[in-house]
């Protein structure tokens, strides 16, 4: 019966794709409203990209030398670890992951309060396309500006072990900065990039999904935005598996 169930589910949002990537009826009034979405998909969300990458950079460098480093290993472990895991996994799949609470959930309450409302319907009485003006300005907007968020997140854990080093005293500026420096592959930054790109696609287009499927009232609509959260959450691990087992 899950299975099933699963299946209808994936056939209707397969649906509800079909519909919403199509060719914009008035591309003056599409773009408008692309440029709001990368304002407020995007933008709004550079702040909590930064303060969360500064402290988790700060943390990886405290912990990586405090726990891992050894008189063993070369003083720059410390900086080398920190780059690989903010450019490998927390920039692109972590921070999506916390984008999909953040954005995801707007996204699908939005969506959703607009379908219990009946705009959704209205816009379908008066011969708009409903899925196409409402979520494909959300998908190509935040899949335009993830690259830029995935890049902030970067820099900003970088910034974060600095201020380890200098204001903490955890490891030497020098010993930071040549570990970061260290068997630098940029390939990594491309791949964080990619991955990031097909997680915003999974994060919009998942709570467009079931904002847009809702039926009831302001009940069924807060259900819808925290199943958007958790399907979203967990397409995303299974594609960072996925893309991680191709792009390595």
């Amino acid at each position: 019966m899950l299975i099933v169930k699963s299946l209808s589910t994936f056939g209707r949002y397969l649906e509800l794709m079909n519909k919403t990537f199509s060719r914009p009826e008035r591309m003056r009034m599409f773009f408008k409203q692309y440029v709001k979405e990368l304002s407020q998909l995007g933008v709004d969300s550079i702040g909590i990209v930064l303060l969360i990458s500064l402290f988790i950079g700060a943390v990886i460098c405290i912990q990586i030398k405090l726990n891992i480093q050894s008189p063993w290993m070369p003083r720059f472990t410390t900086g080398y670890t920190t780059r690989e895991i903010m450019l490998l996994e927390f920039s692109s799949s972590i921070m999506c992951l916390i984008l999909a609470g953040k954005v995801g959930s707007n996204i699908a309450s939005e969506i959703g309060t607009m379908r219990v409302t009946q705009q959704i319907d209205a816009l379908d009485i008066m011969g708009v396309n409903s899925a196409s003006f409402l979520i494909l300005p959300k998908i190509l907007g935040l899949v335009t500006m993830m690259p830029f968020l995935v890049s902030f997140s970067i820099f900003a854990g970088m910034g974060g072990a600095y201020a380890t080093a200098i204001i903490g005293n955890v490891i030497t500026v020098d010993d930071l900065t040549y570990g970061l420096q260290h068997d630098f592959t940029e390939w990594y930054v491309w791949m964080g990039i990619i991955k990031s790109l097909f997680f915003a696609f999974i994060i919009t287009s998942v709570s467009a999904f079931y904002g847009y499927t809702v039926e009831g009232g302001s009940f069924e609509v807060g259900k819808a935005s925290t199943n958007s959260v958790v399907s979203s959450s967990v397409l995303i691990l299974f594609a960072d598996v996925f893309l991680t087992q191709i792009l390595s």
